[in-house]
């Protein structure tokens, strides 16, 4: 008797979409957009509009990659990092400069920051990778090559531009992606370790504006109106958030413009102002259970894919929030990196859509067991 194969529709397949993960970024989303009105004095133009655009085309390209087949990504995952590194490289042949930085590419009055979508590339092409391997070959160093090379390459071309700050989070996401793998910890260990003995001598090869960062870190005071505005602004504007914060479109901060790039990489900030500690908690469970659901698809998913694919993803929100809150409260040095899902930018907003997109398709598919095809080396 011959078996009859089940095809479904996409509105079928949007039944399992995992719309838990959806609302709580939608969530996220909104708390964004209410911010940015703040930072438009309580208009909706220019911020929040233009975001709100973002979102809704962001959304529909989420949808489409969390319904698309995983085998599609799967086999189409090099070929997206070899195109996502060619428009790196065009971008530090011919890209836009802004603020001192060769970051962007303007296509038809956009500005496409291509660094945000080698990411997700890298996430792709590291879980097609290790999805290939058997899991005694990833103890052998002929072996870890290949994905150090996939990291290792973009990082150059983002470093180049200069973006310290997205290349560390490249960087940190691959070498979570790398031990999640299986690699072993004194490979960690000895990284580090050659890490920490260069430190010196990066010193002398960092930009002047990265070594002020450093410098300012150390001590904000030593420059309060020039290198040190930035983070000291920030500082007041949390502390004075108290418990309960201010009140909406009521943070002094804000509303008399004392707060650098309020809507862009400091919205945390104004959020903390404005809503003070129990706002920012808020906040912040939301990206917890967003991490945790992300956790649960990589633990769910039966192929190395997939879950290597939500484990990536989530290591990418993880960084960005960790280093974003961390920046702004003076805990690390100001890197430049923005709060995913909050700040404004087309970018990093379609990129960390599409970055839930990939881990709905995950989801979606977390029963599937793609054919392994292990590489020769």
């Amino acid at each position: 008797m011959r078996r009859r194969h089940t095809r479904f529709s996409p509105i079928a397949k949007l039944t399992e979409v995992n719309w838990f993960i959806v609302m709580i970024m939608t969530m996220i989303a909104g708390i964004g957009f209410l911010m940015m009105v703040s930072a438009g004095n309580g208009a909706i133009s220019p911020w929040a509009s233009a975001q709100m655009v973002r979102f809704a085309f962001a959304f529909v390209l989420m949808l489409i990659v969390a319904l698309m087949p995983m085998r599609l990504l799967l086999d189409y995952a090099y070929v997206i990092y070899f195109g996502c590194l060619i428009v790196l490289i065009i971008v530090d042949v011919m890209g836009h400069t802004g603020m001192g930085a060769k970051r962007w590419l303007t296509l038809g009055g956009l500005n496409l920051q291509p660094s945000e979508f080698m990411k997700l590339a890298v996430i792709l092409a590291l879980a097609r990778y290790f999805h290939q391997l058997h899991p005694e070959d990833i103890t052998r160093i002929n072996f870890l090559i290949p994905p150090i090379l996939l990291i290792l390459i973009p990082a150059i071309f983002i470093l180049r531009e200069p973006n310290l700050g997205t290349t560390t989070i490249l960087v940190s996401v691959g070498a979570i992606m790398l031990f999640l793998a299986g690699v072993q910890w004194r490979y960690f260990i000895g990284v580090i370790a050659a890490g920490i003995c260069a430190a010196p001598v990066a010193w002398h090869f960092m930009h002047d504006y990265q070594k002020r960062r450093v410098l300012t870190f150390l001590d904000p005071q030593q420059d309060p109106l020039g290198a040190g505005y930035n983070i000291l602004q920030s500082m007041i504007a949390i502390g004075s958030g108290g418990f309960f914060g201010k009140g909406y479109l009521q943070g002094s901060q804000n509303q008399l413009n004392f707060l650098p790039e309020k809507h862009t990489d400091f919205i945390f900030t104004m959020l903390a102002e404005e809503f003070g500690f129990f706002g920012s908690f808020i906040l912040l469970g939301l990206y917890v259970l967003l991490l945790m659901s992300g956790m649960a698809v990589a633990n769910r998913s039966r192929s190395t894919f997939g879950s290597m694919i939500a484990a990536g993803v989530t290591a990418l929100l993880f960084m960005h929030i960790l280093i974003n809150c961390a920046m702004v409260m003076g805990l690390i040095p100001v890197v430049g990196v923005p709060l995913p899902l909050m700040s404004y930018g087309g970018s990093i907003m379609v990129s960390a859509v599409l970055a839930i997109g990939l881990l709905l398709n995950a989801y979606t598919h977390r029963d599937e067991m793609p054919t392994r095809r292990t590489p020769k080396l």
